[in-house]
């Protein structure tokens, strides 16, 4: 390894709350929030680099996330955020670049895709939750600061004559607006092409009424009047909300989660537990294999989102090279599909908030670079939400039969679709997981949706497509075992590509132009001397000695 470069921590932690940020105060004056940044310059998460000018790390867009679903949970009253920054004269400076500079390719890569998704669920939030969210653009915007405004509904900058907004990436450092600045730009703000070619190499950026003209703001506001214009806008979109002020809050309450090493085989095997998640990390083989069991209580859809979510986000940062998640249920499949209703139509607050973080986390499971690989057992529960699981997979098993070894042999496995399956968890690609699958395919789909409800053995299901392969108990144990050290003997990078081009098909939308140009532009350029060699701009950014660039275009 290069010896500037440094490694992600050994552990690096997803959950908060708002009582241990360092870097964002949130203030509830309902119907508005105010979630002010003011980094903390010595809070970094990653090593020795300072913070400077609300620019941002990992640990700062962990504290933002939390934030933003913890309002979306916890304060129903709260129908419109503010997001501004406590530094005079300045919004965010984006994220940090001595960080970017030093920190490993992989973490590089996962940090642009967790601050996406962040970004993407204050867009889900508005569009599906009825909370609005105003960016009070104070001060010089750049980069990914101006990334974080786009994904608001509504961005009011203060118009002093030297506050603009820009993206400076490619003039400045030689890599792209890659947590989608650029698509934003075009696909969201309608930002004209070519007045989108000069705003991104314009390293000053743009100011006032010409970025009202060119549509990079909604609004400018003078100094004088500026608190009060953000308020008033605040106010305005707060009244286009459907939320409910009177539902009962719901507590995030911290999550129980205890991780052991095997003490035959330390740092080789670990355990990690929640209450209905578990994981089981097989190192040497570069596996984990992922349980979630199901319960019939009213808390388990929540519980059980939020400990996958947790636990998705720790294995992408803190074990890269464990590449391929096995995913496993457990328990009766009527203690899954009892929780249907509440899943596919919402009755309140509580239930509305549960089906869309459901919603996110199995976009983040799609969005993981990892081969997924699902087993259908004797035991498992693969129904309604947990079926979910099985259509994300790259490829699934399912046993025909019983074990007949076992003493006391469970029955044979069902997968049970329902509605859940059919509408209520699209994929960014605006498709459900089925719709992807069948993609094209309108008779084979039609004919799956006639059997929701109906549990399907191995048989029935790989006639419909729904399962890749159904082995009988002789040959189970041999064919998983093969395809999962097979899996392992790949190249990663391949394997990376080839699964996200597999797993959206059909339709563009925005977030999937974001996340193949996360994949493939913003990976490429990130390997590049251009950008990261020892004359590179992220490398000779503020040194006052210009980049050597290598000026062939390929």
């Amino acid at each position: 390894m290069n010896p500037m470069m440094i490694s992600t921590p050994s552990v690096l932690t997803f959950e908060r709350a708002p009582t241990t940020y360092r870097h964002w105060r949130l203030d509830i004056d309902a119907p508005l929030a105010r979630l002010t940044m003011k980094v903390d310059p010595e809070g970094g998460a990653l090593g020795d680099y300072a913070l400077k000018l609300n620019s941002y790390d990992i640990g700062v867009d962990i504290e933002l996330a939390d934030a933003v679903r913890r309002i979306r949970f916890e304060h129903p009253e709260v129908r419109c955020v503010i997001l501004g920054s406590a530094i005079a004269g300045t919004f965010c400076a984006g994220a940090n670049i001595r960080m970017l500079a030093s920190a490993d390719h992989g973490h590089k890569v996962n940090f642009c895709k967790f601050t996406n998704e962040t970004r993407l669920e204050i867009e889900e939030a508005s569009a599906h939750s009825g909370l609005r969210f105003l960016a009070a653009i104070n001060g010089a915007c750049s980069g990914g600061g101006y990334e974080v405004a786009m994904a608001c509904d509504h961005l009011l900058l203060v118009d002093d004559r030297s506050s603009a907004v820009s993206l400076p990436e490619v003039p400045l450092l030689g890599v792209l607006p890659g947590t989608g600045g650029l698509t934003r730009l075009t696909d969201k703000r309608l930002v004209r092409r070519d007045h989108a070619d000069v705003f991104a190499t314009r390293a000053e950026g743009v100011q006032g009424r010409q970025a009202v003209a060119w549509r990079l703001v909604d609004e400018v506001a003078a100094p004088s009047a500026f608190d009060q214009v953000v308020v008033e806008r605040a106010l305005a979109l707060a009244a286009t909300s459907d939320r409910d002020a009177s539902a009962d809050p719901v507590v995030l309450a911290p999550l129980l989660r205890t991780s052991s090493a095997d003490s035959e085989r330390a740092g080789e095997t670990e355990r990690i537990d929640y209450q209905f998640v578990a994981a089981q990390l097989d190192r040497p083989r570069r596996l984990v294999t992922i349980t979630v069991t199901a319960d019939a209580g009213g808390q388990w859809p929540l519980t059980a989102a939020r400990e996958l979510d947790d636990l998705i986000c720790h294995l992408r940062f803190n074990e890269p090279t464990l590449g391929t998640w096995v995913l496993r249920t457990a328990g009766p499949i009527a203690d899954v599909v009892v929780h249907d209703d509440r899943l596919v139509r919402p009755a309140d607050h509580a239930e509305r908030e549960t089906s869309l973080l459901w919603k996110r986390v199995l976009s983040r499971l799609d969005l993981s670079a990892r081969s997924l690989i699902a087993l259908i057992e004797p035991g498992s529960c693969f129904g309604g939400v947990l079926a979910e699981l099985a259509l994300a997979a790259d490829r699934s098993y399912m046993l025909t039969g019983i074990f007949e070894d076992d003493d006391d042999p469970l029955p044979p496995p069902e997968l049970l679709l329902t509605q859940v399956n059919g509408e209520t968890f699209p994929m960014i690609n605006g498709l459900t997981r089925l719709g992807t699958r069948f993609w094209n395919d309108a008779p084979s789909l039609d004919l799956v949706k006639t059997r929701f409800g109906q549990p399907l053995d191995a048989t029935t299901a790989l006639e419909l497509g729904l399962v890749t392969f159904a082995p009988d108990d002789l040959d189970w144990h041999d064919e998983v075992r093969l395809a999962i050290d097979e899996r392992a003997s790949f190249s990663p990078d391949a394997l990376t590509a080839m699964e996200a081009n597999h797993r959206f098909v059909g339709p563009e939308t925005m977030a999937t132009k974001i996340f193949a140009r996360l994949s493939a532009w913003q990976n490429w350029i990130f390997i590049r001397p251009n950008a990261t060699g020892p004359d590179g701009a992220l490398r000779r950014y503020g040194s006052g000695v210009k980049a050597d660039f290598d000026f062939g275009r390929c």
